[in-house]
């Protein structure tokens, strides 16, 4: 028989977490699942220790990512998906960790026309196992809001319906390394799917420095490169779609270019010209003439003088 829940999810040198959230889905209260876990290239003991639960539950399943298919946890989640059975789906991430009772919920969730049931989240300190603080998921202006961050699904958040995943055109963008989630997230909003929502923590989030959204914080070009490219994505499909107002979105891009202009400045990292001309790109584009003065100013004068920091502001 085929499975009602796939869990799919993709790893990359996480031996030394894997294992704690592989045991959180054996002791889910709810048995009818699957487990795909596909493995980027590993080159720590990944393998090793998912292989131990491969071998007593047949429900886990091992895959590497095959080599003519790119490098990537998004390309890994579309060859997930398509080796899966499921009628619903969870996309999961290998340091996220089920509650006891997640899957029973959130499958009890799912009325005859949800094309998706989306859960709070828990942000767990990976060494204190402290509580942080649980996502934000409810708004009156969903698409809107959740552009701009005020409400947060994760990848691990939604639970999907198959049927509704198969209709679409693309699921996961291979070509994005930062924002992968919040893409594919917001592009299945822009189809207007019926959503249910669990407004309780199901899944604990784990926050360590090895996750790949630090790495914007620690101002990795590419990293940052990656989000701003995703936001202009968005940019160029709701100029076609008119599903979010492409002025809130450009003022974002904006704010976001000063943001890192602002930072890359201050910790003295290279592409600070870069990030200059496109930020008076879009300054431009808002028509907004004396912000280019003034963020003209904040730069020379910070480049000279190590001061000038709030004409960036």
């Amino acid at each position: 028989m085929k499975p009602l829940v796939s869990i799919i999810i993709p790893t990359y040198n996480r031996a030394g977490i894997i294992g704690e959230t592989l045991e959180s889905i054996i002791k889910q209260s709810f048995s009818d699942w699957e487990c795909i876990i596909v493995d980027d290239g590993s080159t720590d003991s990944t393998e090793a220790v998912v292989k131990e639960y491969t071998e007593k539950d047949s429900r886990f399943k091992y895959y590497r990512r095959p080599h003519e298919i790119i490098k990537g946890a998004n390309s890994c989640r579309n060859y997930g998906f398509k080796k899966s059975a499921g009628k619903y789906i969870n996309w999961f991430d290998s340091d996220d960790l089920y509650l006891p009772t997640a899957l029973n919920t959130a499958v009890g969730a799912f009325l005859e026309n949800t094309a998706v049931v989306v859960c709070k989240l828990e942000f767990i300190d990976l060494i204190t196992k402290s509580k942080i603080k649980e996502s934000n998921i409810l708004s009156t202006k969903v698409l809107e809001d959740y552009y701009l961050g005020k409400i947060t699904f994760y990848i691990s958040g939604p639970f999907w319906k198959r049927s509704f995943l198969k209709n679409q055109k693309e699921l996961f963008d291979e070509q994005i390394s930062n924002l992968d989630d919040w893409d594919f997230n917001l592009r299945m909003l822009y189809q207007e799917p019926d959503i249910n929502y669990v407004n309780q923590p199901l899944i604990q989030y784990r926050i360590h420095e090895n996750s790949l959204s630090h790495e914007i914080g620690k101002l990795n070009f590419a990293e940052i490169k990656s989000d701003l490219n995703t936001r202009e994505k968005h940019f160029r499909l709701n100029k076609a779609s008119n599903k979010i107002e492409t002025g809130i979105i450009r003022k974002d891009i904006r704010n976001k270019y000063k943001y890192f202009l602002r930072a890359m400045l201050v910790s003295n990292t290279d592409n600070t010209g870069y990030m200059l001309r496109q930020l008076l790109f879009n300054e431009l584009k808002l028509y907004n003439f004396k912000g280019i003065i003034k963020n003209v100013l904040g730069y020379s004068s910070y480049k000279l003088f190590k001061k000038g920091y709030r004409f960036l502001r």
